[in-house]
C-alpha cells in the first residue's frame, strides 16, 4: 500500500531542505516550509535559477531558532517565531506575479547573506497575517494559502517517478539524481512510475483525523534541478540533466509544452495534523475521459 517515505521543509526558499521523520501540517503547507526568502534591495525573490550557490545554505530548526550554515561562514540565527522579531521592518516582496508584505529579519541576516552571495540582499520572513491565494484556476472551489513557495502548499513526488527518470539516466551513461534535485514535500512509496500524474485525491488516516489532499496541477520544471545541491553547481559532463533526459517524455500538453515532474497539492481537510513517514496514504485516480 503507498505511504509517505520522505518529508520535507525548505525553510528558506531556494535553499537546503531538512529531512523530518514528522511534520505539522498548516493551512500553507508544512510547518516552516518557505516561511524565509532571500530578497534583492527590490524585494524580488532570489533563488537557485540565478543563484546557484543558495543551495550550500543549509539550515536547522533550533528550539527558539533557525539555524544557517554555509561554507566559510558563521552559523547565524534568526527566530523561528515572528512575534521575536523585534520592531521588523515592513518590506515589499514579490514572488513571480505575486506581491505580498514581509518582514525584514534585520541587518546580522542581510550582512550574513549579502557576504555569502557577493551582492546587496536582505532575508525577508513572511507576515503570517497575509493570505497568499494560490491560482484558483487549477485549486477551483477550494481557497488555498501559500507562503514564499512558487505557487501551492505541499509538492508530491512517488518515489517510482525517480527510479524510472534514474533508469533512463543510466541507459544512456548519465548518473543517477537525488530526490532533492526536484525539493518535494512529501514522497510517497508503493506508487506506480509516474502514476501521481493521475491522482486525484490522497488521504492519509492518522488516528481519528483523515487529512484529504488534492493533487490540482502537474509541477512544470525550471533548470534548477540540473543543479547539484551537494556543490551548488552542474554536473559539468552532464550539465543539462535531466531536463534532456525529461524533454523526451514529460513535456505536458497541459501546460503547453512545459516539462514536468511532481504533483502540486492543496490541503483540503487535516489542517494541525502530525504526519510522519511511514503513514499509509490511499491514492484516488482520476484518469479524465
Amino acid at each position: 500500500m503507498p505511504a509517505i517515505s520522505g518529508l520535507y521543509v525548505y525553510p528558506i526558499k531556494s535553499c537546503a531542505g531538512i529531512a523530518l521523520s514528522e511534520a505539522r501540517l498548516l493551512p500553507t503547507g508544512l510547518e516552516y516550509d518557505r516561511n524565509w526568502m532571500v530578497v534583492d534591495p527590490c524585494g524580488r525573490m532570489l533563488t537557485q535559477r540565478s543563484h546557484a550557490r543558495l543551495a550550500l545554505v543549509k539550515v536547522a530548526l533550533g528550539e527558539t531558532d533557525l539555524i544557517v550554515t554555509a561554507p566559510g561562514m558563521q552559523a547565524l540565527h534568526t527566530p523561528l517565531a515572528v512575534s521575536a522579531l523585534h520592531n521588523p521592518t515592513v518590506l515589499e516582496t514579490s514572488v513571480w506575479r505575486d506581491t505580498m508584505r514581509a518582514f525584514d529579519t534585520g541587518a546580522a541576516t542581510a550582512d550574513w547573506f549579502s557576504a555569502f552571495l557577493g551582492e546587496p540582499v536582505r532575508l525577508a520572513r513572511f507576515d503570517p497575517a497575509v493570505a497568499r491565494v494560490a491560482d484558483r484556476q487549477w485549486t477551483g472551489e477550494l481557497e488555498a494559502v501559500t507562503q514564499f513557495a512558487d505557487g501551492f502548499p505541499l509538492l508530491v513526488i512517488g518515489e517510482a517517478s525517480l527510479d524510472d527518470l534514474n533508469q533512463r539516466l543510466n541507459d544512456k551513461g548519465a548518473p543517477s539524481i537525488p530526490m532533492n534535485r526536484f525539493r518535494p514535500n512529501l514522497v510517497v512509496s508503493g506508487l506506480d512510475a509516474y502514476e501521481e500524474d493521475f491522482v486525484e485525491n490522497v488521504t492519509i488516516q492518522v488516528r481519528d483525523a483523515a487529512v484529504q489532499l488534492q493533487l490540482v496541477k502537474p509541477c512544470s520544471r525550471c533548470p534548477i534541478p540540473t543543479i547539484d545541491q551537494a556543490t551548488g553547481a552542474h554536473d559539468p559532463d552532464w550539465p543539462n540533466e535531466p531536463l534532456d533526459t525529461m524533454g523526451a517524455y514529460r513535456a505536458n500538453a497541459r501546460l503547453d509544452g512545459a516539462l514536468t515532474f511532481g504533483q502540486n497539492a492543496i490541503i483540503a481537510a487535516g489542517v494541525g495534523t502530525l504526519l510522519a513517514v511511514g503513514q499509509t496514504v490511499e491514492a484516488e485516480m482520476a484518469f479524465g475521459d
